[in-house]
């Protein structure tokens, strides 16, 4: 009996294939089992529907391979992650354009929430109402993401990185030079974001 992971990934590979030049959602179940030569029973024997199939092509492929504890700051790993999406931007520009229930893009954001906190959290570690930081600068950062690899990752990641954390500069010095150390309890020793050379 083959393995099960050989089987998935060449479902995966099939999907990712046809993914390059076809919409969503005009895939079927058939033209992926046609397209690496399997049955429809050994699909549904992996996978419940298509959506699920490219739920686990993310977490294969991505997720699994990320381990935030691992990286000394945010930066390595946002930088991880936009290399692999500009790696694989043909499936994940279709994959996000995904729409209804079962959504990937809604998937997509539910995994990726905990480790842009995880950036988030390293960026501005010891600045007083941390969470909201936190909260705002993910939802930002997701959204940022999301609309590179859906406009077709027009730019590289190192210079896609290069405006983020410009950017983050320019918030965090703007925020200081208005306010003012007095102002809501804002302080003018407040870190920059880390990981800058």
């Amino acid at each position: 009996m083959p393995d099960s992971n050989i089987t998935k990934r060449a479902l995966a590979q099939a999907m990712k294939d046809l993914m390059r030049t076809e919409a969503f959602s005009k895939i079927s179940v058939g033209d992926i089992c046609q397209a690496c030569n399997m049955s429809r029973k050994s699909f549904y024997y992996h996978f419940r529907d298509k959506y699920d199939l490219v739920n686990w092509i993310f977490d294969s492929e991505f997720l699994q391979s990320i381990h935030p504890e691992a990286y000394h700051n945010g930066w390595g790993l946002l930088a991880d992650m936009c290399a692999y999406f500009y790696q694989e931007q043909a499936f994940y520009r279709n994959a996000l354009r995904i729409s209804g229930q079962n959504s990937f893009r809604e998937y997509f954001g539910q995994a990726i929430t905990p480790l842009m906190a995880f950036f988030a959290q390293d960026i501005f570690d010891g600045v007083e109402h941390v969470d909201f930081y936190v909260t705002f600068f993910s939802d930002a950062i997701l959204m940022s993401i999301i609309r590179w690899l859906t406009e077709g990752a027009q730019i590289p990641p190192k210079e896609y990185l290069c405006q983020l954390r410009h950017i983050l500069f320019r918030l965090a010095i703007h925020t200081i030079d208005e306010l003012g150390p007095s102002e809501e309890g804002v302080q003018s020793d407040q870190p920059a974001p880390t990981g800058q050379t």
